[in-house]
């Protein structure tokens, strides 16, 4: 019996080495690939629209709910309003047909769903109340230029 446990055991550890070693699936590639199309587009229309503080984090592998979230800022609840209302033309013009858009009436925090994108729109007090960053372990005492200017590869 003893003898059964360890070639368990093995059989189970060369499983998870071949598992880990699968080169990743073409769909798969092609959905991330689509996801950074999606991204730079984000990042191009809130570049257009003067946002500030604009950081995408990654989270394929974190999260199901998306492959990456960007957060920027706003000066005002008008120009806020303005971000959201253009990045929602710009996702619709690029073909995504399903962009879903929460918070617009107040336009203190806005939230974008683009499917495989997740856009946080905020005033920023409202950001700086939430600190969503620091939910995802973003250090943004590192430079949140850096993170805001990677050009679609977050």
């Amino acid at each position: 019996m003893h003898r059964k446990v360890r070639r368990g055991k093995a059989i189970a550890s060369q499983a998870r080495a071949k598992k880990a070693s699968k080169p990743v699936p073409a769909n798969d590639r092609d959905a991330l690939a689509e996801s950074r199309r999606i991204l730079a587009l984000v990042q191009a229309s809130l570049d257009d629209d003067k946002a500030e503080d604009v950081v995408a984090i990654e989270l394929a592998g974190k999260s199901d709910i998306a492959d990456y979230m960007v957060v920027a800022t706003g000066r005002s609840t008008r120009q806020v309003g303005a971000m959201a209302e253009h990045l929602r033309e710009k996702m619709k013009a690029a073909g995504l047909s399903r962009v879903s858009v929460e918070g617009a009436a107040r336009a203190d925090w806005i939230l974008i769903d683009g499917g495989d994108v997740i856009v946080h729109l905020f005033r920023p007090e409202v950001r700086a109340f939430y600190g969503l960053e620091k939910m995802w372990g973003e250090d943004l005492t590192a430079g949140a230029g850096a993170a805001a200017h990677s050009g679609g590869a977050a």
